[in-house]
């Protein structure tokens, strides 16, 4: 069973009409079935008017992917060259 990003889904032919699609979602994702698998997700705009995007210096980033994610330091060593 695949699970999906948020509780809200819609099917392809429900999108025909999106409106009706961004009223059901308000501020949030929709998933977005064919025959119930999920092959991308509608965000409203009013989903993301609020989020204020900050730019990561490469130091952040880098502590960041020390700190969280220690499973894949052979590919972060790969990377550092590249």
């Amino acid at each position: 069973m695949e699970s999906l990003l948020t509780k809200l889904t819609a099917s392809l032919t429900e999108l025909r009409e999106p409106n009706k699609v961004i009223a059901k979602a308000g501020k949030q994702p929709v998933a977005i079935l064919n025959r119930n698998e999920a092959i991308g997700y509608f965000v409203p705009k009013s989903a993301v008017e609020d989020i204020e995007i900050i730019a990561a210096n490469n130091d952040e980033v880098e502590t960041f992917l020390v700190k969280k994610l220690p499973k894949i330091d052979h590919v972060l060593d790969y990377l550092k060259d590249k």
